[in-house]
């Protein structure tokens, strides 16, 4: 059995070389990430056209729906004082969803490539680290390390960087192990199927031999868990971390 895992895909890198950041290349997971971004954008466009006070349409009634949910998140978890959090951790959760759920069409998921979910921790650390500095102000969040005691400052620190690294792989290492999983099994039946077709004698069992009919149908049973819950939880998961981190900080 022949199987190949390897990471997205590189379409084209530039000629010069910025410091630091290293060359610019275009990659699948660049493409598919610009991907779902448009379909969020139409999606959103089309659920709030020609919105109504009275007589609204189930269109309207799902985009109100969904608003409330953000709504009741954000705010039953962080206090209404964070109501301008509301459209991030929305974006946030739909950009993770769909990324999660697109594999379903054939295309790669921006969230199997650990870019995309350190890209996302950066920006949800840098708002933790505001927040704190907010509260406590540059040299109250300076002391903080040396809490309880300053020989726990190395430990506090490592703490603190633990914050977006643990947020990144737990997101990146679920999806990741279902497209691994989800590419065995497809490998493990085209065998499968290879071998049991094998058994009929002549041209017909050569014929046959060569068409993966197990992949057809089986994989979609294992999707249901590695597909739809799994990404639909880590997406839920990565926001309510988001979510009460930013919290904490502010409480601190």
């Amino acid at each position: 059995m022949d199987i190949e895992i390897t990471g997205g895909r590189i379409f084209y890198t530039f000629p010069f070389e910025v410091p630091i950041l290293g060359k610019f290349q275009i990659t699948e997971t660049l493409m598919v990430s610009w991907l779902v971004m448009l379909l969020i954008t139409g999606l959103c466009i089309w659920l709030t056209h020609d919105l109504k006070v009275e007589k609204i349409s189930r269109r309207q009634a799902v985009a109100e729906l969904l608003v409330e949910t953000a709504n009741k998140f954000v705010i039953g978890n962080m206090g209404e004082k964070f109501r301008y959090m509301i459209p991030f951790v929305a974006a946030l959760f739909a950009t993770s969803v769909v990324s999660n759920l697109i594999s379903l069409v054939g295309l790669r998921s921006p969230t199997a490539d650990l870019s995309t979910e350190a890209a996302w921790a950066i920006v949800v650390f840098t708002m933790i680290t505001a927040q704190k500095i907010k509260t406590n102000g540059f040299g109250g969040y300076m002391k903080g390390f040396t809490t309880p005691i300053p020989i726990m400052t190395p430990f506090n620190i490592l703490s603190e960087i633990a914050t977006p690294i643990s947020m990144a792989c737990r997101h990146f290492g679920n999806i990741l192990s279902g497209v691994v999983i989800n590419g065995l099994i497809y490998a493990a039946l085209a065998l499968a199927s290879s071998k049991l077709f094998g058994l009929i004698p002549g041209i017909v069992g050569d014929v046959l031999s060569k068409i993966p009919f197990l992949d057809v149908g089986i994989p979609a049973i294992m999707s249901v868990y590695f597909d739809w819950f799994s990404g639909i939880m880590q997406a839920f998961i990565f926001c309510m971390l988001t979510v009460m981190y930013i919290a904490n900080a502010a409480e601190e």
